[in-house]
C-alpha cells in the first residue's frame, strides 16, 4: 500500500528547485511518525541536505546540480534515495513501491542514486555520474 504524501508542499519544492530564477537547490522529503511522506526542508547548500540525513531513517531527496565546463554550463537534477544503514529490513523493502510515489512528483531528473552511505553522497560524485550519464563532455581544450 502506497503512504500518504503531502504533494502539494512536495510540489511546489520541486518546482521550486526546478525553476531558473528560484536559489533553491534541493528537497527533502521523509517520512512524518504516521507513515506519510512529508516535505522535510529545502535550501541552497547541498551539504546542508545531506546533513540532515539519519542513518535509521529513509528520505528522498531532489537536487539541483550546474555541470559542464567554463564555456557551457548546464542544470541538471538527481533523485537520490537515502536508506540509512540502521533502517530496519521491512521498511528497506517498503521503500521499493515508496519510491513510485515519491516518482509521481519528482517527474523529471537525469540520475538516480539510491544510498545508504553517505559518502556515496559527495557533490562531486553526483556530478561525476551527471555528465558520465550525458554523453559527451568536451573541455575547452586546454591541458593542464
Amino acid at each position: 500500500m502506497s503512504p500518504n504524501i503531502d504533494t502539494d508542499g512536495i510540489y511546489q519544492a520541486y518546482t521550486d528547485v526546478r525553476d531558473d530564477n528560484n536559489e533553491t537547490a534541493w528537497a527533502l522529503v521523509k517520512y512524518a511518525e504516521d507513515k506519510s511522506m512529508v516535505l522535510h526542508g529545502v535550501g541552497t547548500d547541498y551539504e546542508e541536505m545531506i546533513s540532515g540525513l539519519q542513518e535509521d531513517e529513509r528520505a528522498y531527496g531532489y537536487v539541483r546540480l550546474v555541470v559542464g565546463d567554463e564555456l557551457s554550463k548546464r542544470v541538471k537534477f538527481a533523485l537520490i534515495t537515502w536508506i540509512g544503514p540502521s533502517v530496519s529490513p521491512m521498511k528497506k523493502a517498503a521503500v521499493s513501491t515508496d519510491k513510485g510515489t515519491i516518482k509521481s512528483v519528482f517527474q523529471q531528473f537525469q540520475i538516480e542514486v539510491q544510498a545508504d552511505d553517505l559518502r556515496e553522497l559527495k557533490k562531486s560524485e553526483l556530478e561525476a555520474l551527471i555528465r558520465k550519464a550525458g554523453g559527451a563532455n568536451y573541455g575547452t581544450g586546454v591541458r593542464d
